[in-house]
């Protein structure tokens, strides 16, 4: 029997969240060792697809990273997208939006930031916050939700229609490692300017906000999602790591051929020479 690809092993076709194991393995490295071996392999390989990717000048990657706080979005950029160079990468995060933003399309700030082609872009929170938030906190009616989940399968298909392979996942953290995670920042005085108190009322909510993530994941489908096991900090990195680099070698970026004559270049530069 063939071995599964990691793609194929964490895509979620039926939206179940209880049924996912956010503490799981189910492919890949069993160990911390293992994995971190696996990530420099990785990370020299993603390096000459993203080079490449930034020499064809043709296409873009965007990987969009949702979940819980503490789920490890910024960790991810940090250990997965920084193994490539940062010339070719572009980072976005998405916060609450301001009056102004407010007052504008819900897909406008996001449009303002994707990826050029050449580029893997990455985005820490997304245009999924502008349903799961406003599905928790009542903010928009039922209609106006499921408008949403449309508009979104529709920009989804644009990007993709227009060179931008997008890779979605979905951080799964378990309510206890997320406390134990929270405390760890109160704990550690490097750490409290990551604390924010907002996340102890968005933890109250936490049946809610599963529910919404299982509504957006289910409605929003265009592009597949997939569910990264996030209890243990250096599984989710590989396995991040291994959904970009799959998605990259199935793009198989190609270096373009040179539009001049290398042979005529080469005699140029050894005629050449300012110190004579």
């Amino acid at each position: 029997m063939a071995k599964k690809s990691v793609r194929e092993a964490l895509r979620l076709d039926e939206v179940d969240l209880s049924t996912l194991d956010p503490a799981g393995r189910p492919v890949g490295p069993q160990s911390k060792k293992e994995a971190a071996e696996g990530l420099v392999a990785t990370g020299a390989e993603l390096d000459g697809l993203q080079e490449a990717l930034y020499a064809e000048n043709s296409r873009a990657v965007l990987l969009v990273l949702q979940g819980m706080d503490t789920a490890g979005k910024g960790g991810v950029v940090r250990h997965v997208v920084g193994l490539v160079n940062p010339q070719g990468v572009r980072i976005a995060s998405f916060k609450k939006p301001t009056p102004a933003e407010r007052r504008q399309h819900f897909l406008a700030r996001v449009r303002k930031v994707l990826p050029e082609k050449g580029r893997i872009g990455a985005f820490d929170r997304s245009h999924y916050e502008d349903v799961l938030v406003p599905k928790v906190e009542r903010l928009l009616t039922a209609a106006e939700i499921r408008g949403r989940y449309k508009e979104i399968n529709a920009f989804e298909r644009e990007l993709a229609d227009g060179g931008v392979t997008v890779v979605k996942c979905f951080l799964n953290i378990s309510p206890e490692v997320q406390k134990e995670r929270l405390l760890a920042r109160l704990d550690d005085p490097k750490k409290h300017w990551k604390y924010n108190p907002a996340d102890i009322d968005s933890r109250s909510k936490w049946s809610k906000y599963q529910d919404a993530y299982a509504q957006a994941l289910k409605n929003c489908s265009a592009t597949p999602w997939y569910a990264v096991p996030s209890d243990r900090k250096w599984y989710r990195n590989w396995a991040v790591s291994q959904l970009l680099l799959e998605t990259m070698r199935e793009m198989d970026p190609k270096f373009p051929p040179p539009a001049y004559d290398i042979e005529a270049e080469k005699a140029r530069l050894i005629a050449n020479d300012p110190l004579r």
